[in-house]
């Protein structure tokens, strides 16, 4: 039982948890022998509610369950850094767990940071420190679940952990997905016969035929966009842009391929684009030529 005045609760409640928890389940006995200590309850609650995936695409939590887990718990920071350290050892200040008192880490950043536990003391009190790969070191003196619940709703700010700050938080499991891209004709110059309608409204339409979305961050430079998003109800991952082509990217599980197909091909219609070419970029799903009046009848090259 999770309670509801917990840093826990307010986590939960701004950021929804998946159905499911990739590797969040386990024995947390075994695991503790295994590392020769106990973990915090509040990480243990978190692997369990979460399990393996990002938070705002910053934050990728570790858990120590799943053999196929690429970031697991039980990273040995003195085999990966020791030699360095004894290199450089002005730019380690902290021991490395299994070190007394040595860093544990609990998460990694999308900048390669590495978010750890201070295990000096009882677990309970461990502080977290994030060690960037340049060296630098940020120290919170609360634990995992108070660190997010304070970075989450702005309350604690870092500069080795960032995040969309335009767009509301989010988690994503750690999933199977393919990527598709479908490569769409280019804007024609002008407005006459032949000009798609303004990047704003195609956007507009595209999310409006995939309906309910959320944003995911995007940018603008010299005129060319890139605008990502998540379709809510499936979490399907789209980026829409033109700024490497006119293109439209879509992520999903395996076994949705044909239902995000169907829906995909159907918002690009009523965006009066025409599909020129389908690339699988990584993962099984092959969409082919769509069968619809958007589709080149020909599949032409595929996208990288």
């Amino acid at each position: 039982m999770i309670d509801e005045h917990s840093p826990l609760a307010r986590i939960i409640e701004r950021v929804p948890p998946p159905a499911e928890a990739v590797n969040g389940r386990g024995d947390w006995a075994d695991t503790e022998r295994t590392l020769g200590t106990r973990l915090p309850d509040d990480y243990k609650r978190l692997v369990e509610t979460y399990g393996r995936g990002d938070f705002w695409g910053a934050l990728c939590l570790c858990t120590p369950f799943g053999d196929d887990n690429p970031v697991r718990l039980e990273t040995n920071l003195v085999e990966d850094f020791g030699p360095l350290r004894e290199s450089w050892p002005e730019e380690y200040p902290y021991p490395f767990f299994p070190e007394p008192g040595g860093l544990l880490t609990w998460a990694v950043t999308d900048d390669s940071a590495q978010v750890c536990w201070l295990t000096e003391g009882p677990p309970e009190s461990w502080p977290v420190v994030i060690w960037s790969r340049d060296s630098d070191y940020e120290r919170f003196d609360c634990g995992v679940a108070a660190f997010l619940d304070g970075w989450i709703n702005g309350r604690l700010s870092s500069e080795l952990l960032h995040h969309e700050t335009d767009t509301a938080p989010w988690f994503d499991a750690a999933i199977e997905r393919d990527h598709v891209y479908v490569r769409l004709e280019e804007p024609a110059e002008g407005e006459g016969e032949g000009a798609l309608l303004p990047y704003a409204e195609r956007l507009r339409i595209l999310r409006d035929a995939l309906a309910p979305t959320a944003d995911r961050g995007g940018y603008e430079y010299n005129g060319r966009r890139q605008d990502h998003f998540v379709v809510t109800d499936t979490g399907w991952q789209l980026t829409y842009e033109t700024a490497y082509g006119h293109q439209l990217r879509v992520a999903f599980p395996p076994a949705e391929s044909e239902a995000a197909r169907r829906a995909v091909l159907a918002a690009i219609d009523r965006m009066g684009c025409a599909v020129q070419s389908f690339g699988t970029v990584h993962g099984t799903s092959s969409w082919g030529p769509s069968p619809g009046p958007s589709a080149d009848p020909s599949p032409g090259p595929s996208v990288g």
